[in-house]
């Protein structure tokens, strides 16, 4: 009988144990989340609903998907320190296809980047907008800015009729 509970009890211990880096691996969960909802909202809205605006002075769906994948790109080279590989999607591409695609390689840039980061890394203060900040701040931008967007496309895709992805799979009411 006491084999069963020391068994629980270690994988309880290595549950608990954080990882190597701990605020990179959070930041990079969250991150994840919100990245995976923002490319299943561009994957969802149909192609004709990409130039939708809701009002003039407004961007077009699409040109915020452009917008999201310009500024992973953007954040993520600042923070890994290294050039810009990808710029002015927002302003070149238009088609659904090409603006997904955009999307996942900028989420896709931006895992790798994380994948090249430590907490003691992370802590290296660059210049960013005449502001000092930490490395792992771009990356928490990042996910901020990318979340602020998928606010915006959930109101795009409730405008279309269109159920947002996180909205799928709400957990059934509690019952009375």
């Amino acid at each position: 009988m006491a084999v069963p509970v020391a068994v629980l009890g270690q994988e309880k211990a290595q549950a608990q144990a954080a990882p190597a880096n701990p605020i990179t691996a959070s930041e990079k969960g969250l991150y994840g989340f919100i990245s995976g909802a923002v490319v299943a909202a561009a994957v969802k809205m149909p192609e004709e609903n990409y130039s939708f605006k809701p009002t003039p002075d407004v961007r077009s769906f699409g040109q915020l998907v452009g917008h999201v994948a310009d500024a992973s790109f953007g954040f993520c080279s600042q923070a890994s320190g290294e050039t810009n590989p990808s710029k002015d999607i927002e302003k070149t591409k238009t088609s659904k296809a090409d603006l997904v695609a955009a999307l996942k390689d900028g989420v896709a840039y931006c895992n790798k980047a994380f994948d090249g980061m430590t907490d003691a890394k992370g802590s290296q203060m660059v210049k960013f907008m005449n502001f000092q900040m930490a490395r792992l701040t771009l990356f928490s931008l990042n996910t901020a800015h990318t979340d602020e967007h998928y606010g915006n496309m959930v109101t795009y895709l409730r405008m279309k009729g269109i159920v947002p992805p996180t909205s799928e799979t709400q957990p059934a009411a509690a019952p009375k």
